[in-house]
């Protein structure tokens, strides 16, 4: 499990019900609740507009780290940023495209659309890089600029 159980207990511990953050996604109860029990993969998108909802960090709702926020966080999401990080990440590391790719069982094409801001990182792959190398999902996604790497 990537987030399930940090997501349900913060918003349990909020008193917030399921009906009434999916209204606030925009989404049905059902779907919400899919998303909740990770029977289907929650997106990058509604990851963040949750953890900016209970002021929380995705590397807290990933248990990457214990730390629950970071103290400077950008709430709005810089399209151009992730993809960036996201490549400077694979060249510090040096990794091609085609051995992330591996590592993420994808293909080059799907790391090149993520580095040329195409589209998002989809939250399996965000979180496999981040728990493989240890680097903070917020760090890539340009919620935040420290840390970049994680002490758990």
């Amino acid at each position: 499990m990537i987030y399930s159980e940090k997501l349900k207990n913060i918003r349990e511990i909020n008193n917030i019900s399921q009906y009434d953050l999916s209204k606030y996604l925009g989404l049905n109860k059902k779907v919400y609740g899919q998303y909740e029990r990770e029977y289907v993969v929650m997106p990058i998108k509604h990851l963040i507009t949750i953890c900016n909802y209970f002021n929380v960090s995705i590397d807290y709702l990933f248990n990457l780290t214990d730390t629950l926020n970071y103290k400077e966080n950008n709430q709005n999401l810089n399209k151009e940023i992730p993809g960036t990080r996201l490549k400077e990440f694979r060249k510090e590391n040096k990794l091609t495209q085609e051995s992330l790719a591996k590592t993420l069982n994808t293909s080059k094409s799907v790391i090149c659309g993520y580095e040329k801001n195409r589209y998002l990182i989809a939250t399996p792959f965000l979180y496999t890089i981040c728990k493989k190398y240890n680097i903070s999902a917020d760090y890539l996604l340009g919620r935040i600029d420290n840390p970049k790497y994680l002490d758990k």
